[in-house]
């Protein structure tokens, strides 16, 4: 089966080889990366003038559903990248970790990302893209694929109009083109030879963002799929809260030094789209009650792609709407303020203080209890709160707000996930 290489890619996000804040480039050791919020003081990528608590909430969210009904696009019958009109749909990074990349390295701060195989980056030359490039002419271990090697027939549309394999396709209402390359590729001190990655040429148009993604998703052409050997297919994250200005979250890979004391529930798999990680959601609860929520809502169906699925790229958790509605109601109920009002795609917010409840969400073998830090959005002066959860198309999406200050660990061999609470900001 193809991996769907570009695309997801294209949703996200930042790759820019330029410096930390000094204070925070301290070395990665081992096989364990640091992992810092885009916007927290160590980023470059912060806003250059900060944003007001509201225009921050509403920008977030709206990219925020770009990712997410591109994501529902993915897993129904056509791979439809919805663009809404006069917006461009570039997802933001939210988590970020360095790379260095050739020889002699050059450093490149990458978003992960769950939900997409491939590694992508804006190279030298490239017409269109950002300045920010890897020089590739550089480094002596840089090469090009071939039309004969195997990793051309993983990405769509490959054309071989001289020795390089190449792309050339459309993306919304923009093009792209790139050749298929391989590079040493150096996570924390661990060297991986020969990474394949994307290494852009040209673009044209408004929808494509300059920048590039470090995927974990599980396809041929992911890291876990490249750097079987060295970390069998294993690894796990801790991620700061939004607002955290340390760089304090982790990227561990490998099965060395993960957590002994986790629950874990199953993988499961969608043959159609093998890449996401699907887990089997079978309840939730809100404070000790269980919300009565349609099965067919949070049932998974390897058949149309629905289910639940763990993603780092989608900042506010989405569950289909029956299931939002019933947790909202329930939420609201607990709550007992009468007067709820909205921002945005939120539509549970609050302007007096409030006792909120837990909310639990029950898969197979393990729950998952989130304290109000993980469920509300609180405004700078604080007159603000929110449920920071909203209504989906089509796919339940457990995203990283919901997963902050949580060691989350893949184990793909076993075929299983595992949550436990980790307090990392």
């Amino acid at each position: 089966m193809k991996t769907h290489f570009f695309p997801l890619v294209f949703l996200l996000i930042f790759s820019l080889a330029q410096g930390l804040n000094p204070k925070c480039d301290i070395q990665d050791h081992g096989s364990n990366l640091q992992v810092f919020h885009v916007y927290s003081p160590c980023s470059p990528f912060k806003p250059s003038k900060p944003l007001s608590w509201e225009e921050d909430v509403l920008q977030t969210l709206a990219k925020d559903q770009a990712r997410v009904q591109f994501l529902s696009s993915l897993v129904a019958k056509k791979s439809v990248v919805p663009i809404a009109s006069g917006r461009q749909i570039v997802q933001s990074p939210t988590y970020i970790v360095k790379a260095n990349i050739g020889t002699p390295p050059q450093t490149m701060l990458m978003a992960m990302d769950t939900s997409s195989d491939a590694a992508w980056v804006p190279c030298t030359g490239c017409i269109g893209c950002s300045s920010t490039a890897f020089d590739f002419a550089k480094s002596t271990t840089f090469k090009t694929l071939g039309c004969q090697a195997a990793q051309c027939k993983q990405v769509p549309n490959p054309t071989c109009g001289g020795s390089a394999c190449t792309f050339n396709m459309t993306y919304g209402g923009s093009t792209i083109a790139g050749n298929l390359s391989q590079d040493t590729t150096t996570l924390a001190t661990d060297p991986i030879p020969n990474y394949t990655f994307g290494c852009l040429q040209k673009t044209a148009g408004s929808s494509v963002p300059p920048q590039g993604v470090l995927g974990l998703g599980r396809g041929p052409l992911s890291l876990l799929s490249q750097s079987q050997d060295l970390y069998q297919s294993t690894f796990s994250y801790c991620l700061p809260s939004i607002r955290s200005p340390n760089f304090s979250g982790s990227l561990r890979l490998g099965p060395s030094g993960q957590p002994v004391r986790i629950k874990y529930t199953p993988l499961l798999k969608n043959p159609r789209r093998p890449s996401l990680y699907y887990v089997n959601l079978i309840g939730i609860r809100v404070g000790r009650r269980i919300v009565d929520i349609p099965p067919s809502a949070i049932a998974f169906n390897p058949s149309t792609g629905a289910g639940t699925i763990i993603d780092s790229g989608t900042v506010f958790t989405r569950l289909v709407e029956p299931a939002y509605v019933a947790v909202r109601d329930a939420f609201r109920r607990r709550v007992r303020v009468a007067n709820v009002t909205s921002l945005g795609g939120f539509d549970t917010c609050y302007s007096v203080p409030i006792n909120a409840p837990t909310i639990t969400f029950m898969f197979s073998g393990m729950n998952v209890t989130l304290p109000q830090e993980n469920l509300l959005l609180h405004s700078t002066a604080g007159s603000i709160t929110c449920l920071a959860m909203a209504p989906a198309p089509a796919l339940n999406v457990i995203a990283n707000m919901q997963q902050q200050n949580h060691r989350v660990v893949f184990d793909v061999p076993n075929s299983r996930v595992g949550v436990a609470r980790e307090r990392c900001s």
